[in-house]
């Protein structure tokens, strides 16, 4: 019976089971692929990026076409990261520019706004009150429609019948306004992510899994990405060293608490954590051993004695931290490589982790099929002997990427001869 015999239900079986065999570092019966992208599938149907964060039915019709076409063992719907467009503008958003908003065009990707929102002095606001300093500090500064949010008193100091007084607060008339425009964005949401939910319905009844079914980040790259800013966060280790570490304890404490409950609501086991900071090159190895890697390793820890596989997406190169980040249970997690010898993480990593991508981005928009088939199946030869790769472009498929590039990396088990003798 081939593929186009199998029922939706075989098929979905049949690719888990591929892809929890190879996570485990078992052997499967072939290398499995992942279909990541972020505007590549809306530009291919002919979509402006534009269009992509606003037509969610739109999305989902170009989503479809690559999957079917492509066949990956699993895939990333895409309208979590792009359909947004319709709530930020709800929202008057200010940390991303995105396409058709403002001055940029329609045809470019969105841009993160990389600032402070949360200045140097504001730490233990933070380390007191996560949640207050979120509501009244941090959300202000994200969204201009929820200025008024800097006005809400003090949570934690109301008790009896000071929480009727409290109430008063609710009815001023900014306040009011932004709570509804936290409800007008928050049914925006549902309606996107209804489509979203529906898709992902719609592609496991044909057999198609999900490649992950939550993210969170680095407890580390919050701090430096989200609250900081790149420079601050920088800047802090060395001027603000005992309240970084503070605050990295607190967030490691919610990022796998939230993760896990985002899972629990879709079928599947892999999560996602993509990394920005602890890579060669933006720390020394001291640093990554003190800021970052131990609250990381601890949300990787948390969210595999949740039944969750972690899949960390190391953006960039990262060969001088294999040894370090090799401390983790072994056939429990995927590390995603983008820079990185593949090749050297399969000698050093290959009895712990799953390895995932390493297929250049510049080969998918530049090189030939040909060249990417010979790429690909040295990848398959070496780190996919004995289990333990999935096949993937090093950072998820680029918007430029040219298709026929693309359908080869995710189909080459149809087009080569050469596949590893148990494969």
């Amino acid at each position: 019976m081939d593929g186009q015999q199998k029922s939706g239900e075989a098929l979905l079986a049949e690719r888990k089971k591929r892809i929890y065999d190879t996570v485990a570092l078992r052997e499967p019966d072939r290398v499995p692929s992942m279909l990541h992208s972020t505007f590549w599938a809306a530009t291919q149907a002919g979509m402006t990026c534009e269009q992509a964060m606003r037509d969610y039915k739109g999305l989902s019709d170009a989503m479809r076409k690559a999957i079917l076409d492509l066949q990956p063992d699993a895939y990333v719907p895409c309208h979590l990261m792009l359909s947004l467009a319709p709530t930020m503008e709800i929202l008057d958003y200010k940390q991303l520019e995105w396409p058709g908003h403002g001055d940029l065009s329609p045809d470019v990707t969105f841009q993160y706004i990389d600032r402070e929102y949360m200045k140097a002095d504001e730490y233990d606001d933070f380390i007191t009150d996560p949640t207050g300093f979120y509501l009244r500090q941090y959300l202000p500064r994200l969204a201009g429609e929820l200025e008024p949010l800097a006005n809400l008193p003090e949570f934690p100091s109301i008790y009896f019948t000071r929480v009727m007084h409290a109430l008063a607060f609710m009815a001023d008339p900014e306040i009011r306004k932004a709570l509804e425009t936290m409800i007008k964005a928050g049914e925006e949401m549902q309606k996107m992510m209804g489509e979203a939910v529906s898709f992902i319905a719609e592609m496991e009844e044909l057999g198609y899994p999900l490649a992950n079914v939550a993210s969170g980040h680095a407890p580390f790259d919050v701090v430096s990405d989200y609250l900081r800013g790149s420079k601050g966060g920088m800047l802090d280790m060395f001027r603000h060293e005992e309240r970084v570490l503070k605050t990295l304890d607190i967030l490691t404490e919610y990022i796998p608490r939230t993760m896990i409950k985002t899972a629990s609501r879709l079928p599947g086991k892999i999560v996602f954590i993509p990394l920005h900071w602890g890579l060669d090159g933006f720390m020394s190895p001291d640093q990554f051993d003190k800021f970052f890697w131990p609250s990381l390793r601890q949300v990787i820890v948390v969210l595999i004695e949740n039944d969750l596989i972690p899949c960390v997406l190391w953006e960039g190169d990262c060969e001088t931290r294999l040894e370090t980040i090799a401390d983790v249970p072994a056939g429990k997690c995927i590390y995603w490589f983008e820079r990185t010898d593949v090749f050297k993480a399969k000698e050093v990593l290959g009895d712990t982790v799953c390895i995932r991508g390493a297929v250049p981005a510049s080969m998918l928009n530049t090189a030939t099929p040909d060249d990417v088939k010979e790429f690909c199946k040295k990848l398959i030869d070496v780190v996919g002997k004995g289990g333990g790769f999935i096949m993937d472009c090093g950072i998820g498929v680029p918007d430029e990427a040219k298709y026929e590039n693309v359908k080869m990396m995710l189909l080459l088990h149809l087009h080569t001869d050469r596949m590893p003798s148990k494969l």
